[in-house]
């Protein structure tokens, strides 16, 4: 958050450690345990993702120190969408047997597992360069073609994938990568 000021970033960074004194009370900790902040954000008309497929919400809700989000077009709304976010996030936490983080600590990325599209390492990097004709792109096993442009579908892609490869994956409804990828090389056998 560039444009944050510093004073901002300073009140943010103060009541994360308030936050982070009061989490030593109890050991489940809801959202409202958490430092959050909420901004209202502008849109750039020139912006490439000034497109129907997305939409600019006028109000961002962030936990401090961690990389969750939450966005509305009003404050409230954007601290309900994190509120849901947060919820599943912790649900996921619980069923996995990992621990929240506490509240007001610095929270890292965490990235997605690469496993499937590393199964087809070669195969990958040819569909980054013909299919998406990017020379390089990070992609995970949770991926997929909706992430690589704004348009309203994902036809152009599909068409290229059948004209490259000989497959359709017009069924494959999620656009996920790693699924394309297995099917191109389970096609290739």
């Amino acid at each position: 958050m560039a444009s944050m000021s510093r004073i901002v970033r300073m009140t943010n960074q103060f009541h994360a450690l308030w936050k982070w004194f009061l989490s030593f009370r109890k050991r489940d900790w809801e959202l409202e345990d958490y430092p959050v902040y909420i901004r209202s954000q502008q849109s750039d008309l020139a912006s490439a993702f000034d497109n129907p497929r997305f939409k600019l919400h006028r109000y961002f809700a962030q936990i401090v120190n961690w990389h969750i989000t939450g966005c509305g077009d009003t404050r409230e709304k954007a601290r309900q969408d994190l509120s849901s976010i947060f919820a599943a996030i912790k649900s996921h936490k619980r069923e996995t047997g990992k621990p929240l983080p506490r509240p007001g600590t610095r929270v890292p990325l965490e990235f997605v597992s690469q496993q499937r599209v590393k199964a087809h390492a070669e195969l990958a990097e040819d569909f980054i360069h013909r299919v998406l004709e990017l020379e390089s792109a990070w992609i995970s096993d949770e991926s997929s073609l909706w992430d690589f442009h704004a348009d309203e579908n994902n036809d152009a892609y599909i068409t290229k994938i059948k004209e490259i490869y000989g497959v359709d994956v017009s069924d494959i409804q999620s656009a996920n990568l790693a699924e394309i990828l297995e099917r191109i090389a389970s096609a290739r056998k």
